[in-house]
């Protein structure tokens, strides 16, 4: 049977209406206010339906990790570096969701509301599982029963599309992020990504050494290592970077360009959690289905 034949649109179309209530806030449901400087954390709560007031960096959010979609209620900070305290404040959270990646900002924004800190990437540790473990966690804290429909629903459907992918070309993938036309970042077994592929069947091309889950800058001629793979990129790039190997000898010489084994997909959070995951599997999926059935 055809690749395509077991697809539906259905299956790139999860989602869930939840209600929010959160007792052990005093709050009523629906009101807890919540803030966030971390976009997997950011991409998690909208995932699951929380009242999100404030978070970093949103017209770069919704470049790079498309969905979910951000409400225009949602305040933003600016820099996740450097963000604005005082817009912070205004924006009267009642809990601050932070990482492992922005405790430095914990004292400062304790004076504003509670901080309740999670990671989802840990040297060593699965970002996929870390990332079910804090949706579940928050949704508990907030008691979002979209937490755990999201976890369980995302689970299952990794789970057909190993069965989806068994009908494919058995060929390795790497995925990879642009940095500019001579240079890539490449994401490893220990990514988000990588997880994803473990989960659905597909063997990730990439073997070399990552840190916290990616690898870079590694120079364009190293995909010349891996004839057989599909290499996958993964937008947002740099807009002149395309352009600029589309004209190059080398790059139209690689083995997976000459036989059209290049894939682009959609652009995603390359440090997202469940949502980023389950776009990357939904992208990949569509993106291989129609690469391998022409």
């Amino acid at each position: 049977m055809a690749f395509l034949a077991y697809f539906s649109r259905r299956q790139f179309l999860a989602g869930a209406a939840a209600s929010l209530s959160a007792p052990a806030l005093s709050r009523a449901a629906g009101s807890v206010r919540v803030a966030t400087l971390d976009w997997a954390l950011l991409e998690t709560l909208l995932a699951i339906g929380a009242n999100v007031v404030a978070a970093t960096e949103l017209r770069q959010f919704r470049e790079a990790a498309v969905t979910p979609e951000v409400p225009a209620t949602v305040s933003d900070l600016g820099l996740r570096g450097t963000p604005n305290f005082e817009v912070l404040r205004l924006a009267r959270p009642d809990l601050i969701f932070n990482s492992n990646f922005y405790a430095w900002a914990d004292e400062r924004i304790r004076l504003i509301a509670p901080v309740e800190s999670h990671a989802i990437y840990k040297p060593r540790e699965s970002p996929f599982l870390l990332a079910e473990q804090v949706t579940l966690a928050i949704g508990e804290r907030l008691q979002l029963a979209a937490a755990k429909e999201l976890t369980e629903e995302l689970s299952a459907r990794l789970d057909r599309y190993r069965s989806l992918f068994a009908a494919g070309d058995g060929r390795p993938v790497i995925p990879i992020n642009l940095g500019d036309a001579r240079h890539f970042r490449v994401f490893g077994s220990d990514s988000m990504f990588g997880e994803v592929l473990k989960r659905v069947g597909l063997s990730n091309a990439w073997q070399g050494a990552t840190s916290y889950s990616a690898a870079a800058p590694i120079g364009i001629e190293a995909l010349a290592s891996i004839p057989n793979a599909w290499i996958i990129m993964i937008p947002p790039h740099p807009a002149d970077a395309i352009a600029t190997l589309s004209a190059s000898s080398f790059w139209n010489a690689l083995p997976a360009v000459r036989e059209k084994r290049v894939l682009t997909l959609g652009a995603v959070n390359p440090y997202g959690a469940l949502p980023a995951a389950s776009r990357f599997a939904d992208l990949l999926a569509e993106g291989l289905g129609h690469a391998w059935n022409g």
